[in-house]
């Protein structure tokens, strides 16, 4: 199993919720995720102990994210083939993506990865600068990551009748 079948399976995005996270609006609104944990995190400096409503409302957003959208009415999209990319992406053990899609996918997560200890470092030592840092390295793989996805699934939209029935 890959890493992000488990995260998948983790956070029980099924077909459903696939299909559902393939609107546009869910895919954007994704990219808030890291600004608004750190606003979260950082608010416990005003909030003390209460600060925890607003990380859990943050990542209770982070979970239904993917559940709340309406199935889009068309995949024919940037950020909907970010997305069947993604799963594309988690099947590559039962369909191989070509040579030049191996690599660069994992390259930026493990950026988006060490983005993301800088950002909780800074959070933890309430320091402006790494968490805007860590943050921004984070979004910005994210954000390279996902159009690598868009390109996937362009590449290899025909090599399974289940990924050319994703585009409609």
């Amino acid at each position: 199993m890959t890493l992000e079948r488990g995260v998948a399976r983790l956070f029980r995005m099924d077909e459903s919720a696939r299909r559902r996270h393939t609107n546009p609006a869910s895919g954007y609104s994704r990219f808030s995720m890291i600004p608004l944990l750190g606003i979260a995190f950082w608010s416990r400096v005003w909030l003390g102990w209460w600060a925890l409503i607003p990380i859990g409302a943050v990542l209770l957003w982070v979970w239904l994210n993917p559940r709340i959208f309406a199935e889009p009415t068309s995949t024919n999209n940037w950020a909907s083939k970010a997305v069947l990319g993604e799963w594309t992406w988690m099947n590559r053990k039962n369909v191989p993506v070509p040579k030049h899609h191996r690599h660069i996918p994992n390259v930026l997560s493990a950026v988006a990865m060490i983005g993301g200890v800088i950002f909780v470092w800074g959070l933890i030592v309430l320091d402006i600068w790494p968490t805007l840092l860590g943050g921004t390295i984070t979004v910005m793989s994210k954000l390279w990551f996902t159009d690598r996805m868009v390109w996937l699934y362009n590449d290899m939209k025909d090599a399974t009748s289940e990924y050319k029935s994703w585009l409609y």
